[in-house]
């Protein structure tokens, strides 16, 4: 893979500091080595991939999260766990590699067409980068070129969110316009369109932080930014070429996800695995393992968001909030089968095709996720899966167009059809596909959305939660729209009728997991028991039912989960403030 190749990067990144150029060693790489050809310039490109996440980071971005319920309570949502001292993320070596390129892509034996291309690269990164740095620490400081040790912006403060905004903004426009790239079979690439889907996130993430979060100041700049993302999505829409994927039947969603190549129809940048390569990710052992990961399953009052198959919120069914989750699961949107464990779902284990319900060696609430798992047990031991992870897809970039409308008040029934009533048409849902609604869910808006009223705009955020789920975009939502208090929720998983009644969850006429607070006598063979006392091991029990003997499992309320004001930034570490006062710290920090 071309974006892996980096030795003649690093050699040319560490001529800057050398101070006597003439006496290089002769199998040093030389500037003129590297910025004097169109392949120089190529394979030092291929370093600011090192900025995207790998597939083993990618199928995890969504460990913390409002419908993730995980082993233990973040440390960043618990009072007194985390803090400047506890924070990181305050690195700049990715920036100084992209402006030293573009300080020294300046040889006139390469073309300028070439250069621009490339220049257009490195600013699409750097974009990138600023972009990550912001959405974690709000203010940073605008670096545009390399420091030497005695330049005095090497202490500066930090920089206006508008500023540094504005200037991603600007190189993400001349990325879009400059990058020459328009495909890539390998899906592992920046193209064209690639760019423009980013432009799209960027400035819908910008464009409703700005509505939502008064205290900044820049409400009245959030219009500008939500048509920037609509007219971004728009392009990529009209000219991309992309379409959803509908190969596959009933698991045309989720083979998007295990997929050994990309599904180039619809995926756009994938963190591609090559077993050739020895390039594999870790998702079967993170995602089954009892030990290994944060166990993420999803919660119910986030499963209860999936509609029925005919279109009709699934909260709407009289009696749902007492239905056991074999009968819950039925008749309901098909991605949530290609999403959790549930129905007939089945893995090859040593050869032989066995059923797989849920198992509670892994989950706590029993909504057990299957999005990135492949369905074979001999990968759920170390880092050995074979499918690529995407990182940005066709269907992320209609539901940026679609918000951005919803958010400027320019959402048509057009707009719907070929957004939100596609992706369901997708899912399999026959009911609501060709208009947009005009009747609030109260649900959404009760449990979720109490402010908002634009029934579109509910149907949209429902979507994006479904659609996107795991896919590393929910906290960045959550923060966008100023819902930090999802993130306090009770972690709720499915009803249980009775102790000591055995449960059979996959509707196959076997029992497989039954609840108590005293030990059958008589345990059934083949069924897991778990243990919902009051206590446990001379301690509260993280895991209860909400009604003691009956109800809703509820996993780790014994630990506080915190959300205030300051979480929707990240402090700056303490060393770094250290090392620069000037940088200050957030808000509650």
């Amino acid at each position: 893979m071309r974006r892996f190749f980096f030795v003649l990067t690093a050699l040319a990144v560490a001529l800057n500091g050398c101070k006597k150029l003439d006496q290089i060693p002769q199998d040093t790489a030389t500037k003129e080595a590297v910025f004097g050809s169109e392949k120089g310039l190529e394979l030092y490109a291929n370093s600011f991939y090192k900025l995207l996440p790998s597939a083993s980071d990618a199928h995890k971005k969504d460990e913390m999260s409002d419908y993730a319920a995980r082993s233990q309570a973040p440390d960043f949502l618990v009072n007194g766990a985390y803090g400047p001292r506890q924070s990181n993320g305050w690195d700049w070596d990715g920036l100084r590699n992209i402006n030293y390129f573009l300080e020294n892509n300046n040889n006139n034996k390469v073309s300028a067409a070439v250069r621009l291309q490339y220049n257009a690269l490195a600013r699409f990164f750097r974009a990138y980068f600023y972009y990550t740095k912001v959405r974690r620490f709000g203010d940073v400081p605008w670096i545009n070129k390399t420091f030497k040790v005695d330049d005095p912006d090497l202490y500066k403060g930090r920089d206006k969110r508008s500023l540094v905004m504005d200037s991603v903004l600007a190189d993400l426009n001349y990325a879009c316009n400059n990058i020459s790239r328009i495909s890539d079979n390998s899906r592992s690439l920046i193209t064209k369109y690639v760019a423009l889907g980013f432009k799209s996130r960027v400035c819908l993430y910008e464009g409703t932080y700005r509505k939502y979060h008064d205290e900044a100041g820049l409400t009245g700049s959030s219009e500008q930014w939500l048509r920037e993302s609509a007219d971004a999505a728009q392009k990529v829409m009209t000219e991309g070429g992309f379409a959803l994927n509908t190969s596959g039947g009933d698991l045309a969603y989720r083979n998007l996800f295990i997929s050994t190549t990309p599904v180039a129809t619809e995926v756009m940048l994938a963190a591609v695995t090559d077993a050739n390569l020895s390039v594999y990710n870790d998702a079967n052992w993170w995602w089954t393992s009892a030990t290994y990961g944060a166990r993420i399953s999803f919660t119910r009052m986030f499963i209860n968001t999936y509609l029925n198959i005919d279109g009709t919120p699934f909260t709407n069914r009289a009696g749902y909030q007492t239905l056991v989750f074999k009968d819950e699961v039925k008749g309901r949107d098909k991605r949530l089968q290609q999403t959790i464990r549930m129905g007939d779902y089945k893995r090859i284990n040593g050869g032989a095709l066995e059923a797989a319900p849920p198992i509670f060696s892994y989950t706590y609430t029993g909504y057990q996720p299957i999005k990135y798992v492949l369905d074979d047990t001999k990968y759920d031991g170390g880092g050995q899966n074979i499918n690529s992870i995407p990182l940005m897809r066709y269907a992320e970039i209609l539901l940026n167009y679609a918000e951005a409308k919803a958010e400027l008040g320019t959402f048509t029934d057009a707009d719907w059809i070929k957004t939100v009533g596609s992706l369901r048409q997708r899912a399999g849902i026959t009911g609501g596909l060709s208009n947009k609604p005009a009747t609030a869910d109260p649900y959404l808006q009760t449990v979720y959305f109490p402010g908002i009223s634009d029934a579109a705009l509910l149907e949209i955020r429902r979507e994006r939660g479904i659609e996107l789920s795991l896919e590393g975009l929910r906290f960045d939502d959550i923060v966008r729209w100023k819902k930090g208090d999802l993130m306090t929720k009770v972690w709720n998983g499915f009803y249980v009728p009775a102790l000591n009644v055995p449960m059979d969850l996959n509707d196959d006429g076997k029992p497989d997991v039954c609840f108590y607070q005293v030990m059958p006598a008589n345990p059934v063979a083949g069924v897991n028991y778990i243990n919902v006392a009051p206590t446990i091991n001379g301690g509260p029990n993280p895991q209860r039912l909400s009604n003691d003997t009956s109800g809703e499992l509820t996993w780790l309320s014994t630990t506080k989960r915190v959300f205030e004001q300051k979480n929707y930034l990240y402090p700056i570490p303490e060393s770094d403030r250290l090392f620069n006062p000037k940088l200050g710290q957030n808000p509650g920090w």
